[in-house]
């Protein structure tokens, strides 16, 4: 079995650090790199280019959307998709705003880093004090840097909730309990959307499911993908 992990926004393959050890028994990892292209279409061609035969796909967030482009374009190659604190929601007017005051070099120079404001955001109430886990996220956030963030600021998300029953491959939606990002209501979208799949909720966590939870996040992935395939590894 190989496995392709996709990041989400400002985030590198460290969101993955503490899962991808307890997933390596399921076979071989890969990671997308979503930082050098500007639409979610190219990111999911750059993704498919970079790894052979069938896989399953695991997107957090700003990968869901990815994880799904790549199912649109791939779809006899992806034989399962996991979808984590994720959304189909199409961007609003607050975030087309605040993308149209985005300007170019002005941006990119102004980039200073993640806020520890919105990092702590991102985590659930109980884990926001967790200075590890802000540091791990603002690090991941400072290598990428300014053109990386105004490339993916100005990502356009489409509302994909209309059509996603044309995915027709075996679906986990997993969400965090407390996820301030993406709601439950999100994530209920997608599990109804999508005919026949799974939706789990992960307590103690918010958006950082990864970073917050990776053992039980790990045992939820093993788990349904043993039951999907009980005779591969």
């Amino acid at each position: 079995m190989q496995l392709l992990l996709l990041p989400g926004f400002m985030l590198d393959s460290d969101l993955w650090k503490d899962v991808e050890p307890l997933l390596e028994p399921l076979g071989d990892i890969y990671h997308a790199d979503l930082s050098k292209d500007a639409s979610i279409p190219d990111m999911a061609r750059r993704a498919l280019a970079e790894i052979s035969g069938q896989f399953v796909v695991v997107g957090f967030s700003m990968g869901g959307y990815v994880a799904r482009e790549i199912v649109r374009q791939a779809p006899e190659r992806v034989s399962a998709l996991i979808l984590v604190a994720t959304s189909a929601r199409g961007d609003d007017e607050v975030q087309a705003r605040r993308k149209a005051a985005l300007v170019g070099q002005k941006a990119v120079e102004a980039f200073k880093g993640l806020s520890t404001a919105a990092v702590r955001s991102s985590l659930h109430p109980d884990n926001a004090g967790r200075n590890d886990l802000v540091s791990r996220i603002q690090e991941m956030g400072q290598r990428l840097g300014g053109e990386v963030f105004l490339r993916q600021s100005l990502l356009e998300r489409h509302d994909e909730r209309s059509s996603l029953s044309n995915i027709e491959c075996p679906t986990l939606v997993i969400a965090g309990d407390v996820d301030r990002l993406r709601s439950r209501e999100e994530a209920a979208e997608l599990q109804d959307g999508i005919k026949g799949s799974t939706l789990q909720v992960v307590g103690g966590t918010g958006h950082m499911i990864p970073m917050e939870a990776p053992g039980e996040l790990a045992e939820i992935i093993i788990t349904w993908l043993a039951n999907l395939f009980p005779d591969k590894k």
